[in-house]
């Protein structure tokens, strides 16, 4: 039982170290430049010099705490966008690769049905999810203690709890590029595009009146600057998030199950 997903959660463990430590390396660098940034700017004098259409695009509300320092430049830029990215780019290969490689065949002729296939192959996607949201907090907690600039621990662990939802939602884009296109390279590139377009989509339409349209893309549903700033942990979003990705996973079994192979 769940020998795959066993399997492929094994060989992701390795690749999901050095991420983790790749994003360590990405806090530390940006809470070892805050206090600079924070003397010589003022925090958010340097706001002023930004276009609207900037500070909308990439959530800034705030850079003079270091809260909102890092909604901005590690969980919007780094959790949103980088790791969001990453997920689906690397969720899009978990059954195109095998077709495209023709390794497809051999698995399906284990006594396995498709839609477990499918179901164990993105299991295996919760180590990378897992092991970058356990690994890097306490390197974001040692470094603000560091510069004296102590964090609540509270919501430092919600933030990174609440985003493993929206990664999975953003896997669940991967899947389903996955298993439509049959060349890996195509459903990667598909899935990159869709993922960073719900991100502009999201981004560039509040406040206009073609807002609920960005009521399709996960990032409407994780918001730092609401968990880091102001304590508040948005529950709604994350059931809004979890349907998603079971919409996701579920469409996309379907779609294996009738492809021709």
């Amino acid at each position: 039982m769940f020998e795959i997903t066993r399997y492929e959660g094994r060989n992701r463990l390795k690749g999901s170290v050095y991420l983790s430590i790749g994003m360590a390396l990405l806090a530390a660098l940006v809470i070892w430049v805050y206090p600079s940034f924070s003397d010589a700017l003022g925090g958010d004098e340097l706001l002023e010099a930004y276009p609207q259409e900037m500070l909308q695009l990439f959530r800034i509300e705030t850079m003079a705490s270091l809260e909102g320092f890092l909604a901005f430049e590690l969980y919007t830029f780094g959790w949103i966008i980088l790791l969001g990215l990453y997920v689906a780019y690397s969720a899009a290969g978990v059954i195109a690769d095998d077709v495209d490689r023709g390794r497809m065949d051999t698995l399906l002729a284990m006594p396995i049905s498709r839609a477990r296939l499918v179901a164990e192959k993105f299991a295996a996607l919760s180590v990378p999810i897992l092991v970058v949201n356990l690994l890097t907090p306490p390197a974001i907690l040692l470094g603000a203690w560091l510069i004296d600039e102590p964090l609540s621990i509270a919501d430092v662990l919600a933030a990174h709890l609440l985003s493993v939802p929206y990664l999975f939602a953003c896997a669940g884009i991967g899947l389903l590029c996955s298993v439509v296109f049959d060349r890996v390279g195509i459903a990667q590139r598909v899935a990159l595009g869709v993922t960073f377009a719900l991100f502009l989509v999201e981004s560039l339409l509040v406040g206009t009146d073609y807002e609920e349209l960005g009521a399709i893309a996960p990032m409407r549903y994780y918001d730092p600057n609401e968990i880091l700033l102001e304590g508040s942990y948005d529950l709604v979003g994350v059931a809004v998030l979890v349907a998603m990705t079971v919409v996701l996973l579920g469409v996309s079994q379907l779609v294996f199950r009738r492809s021709d192979l």
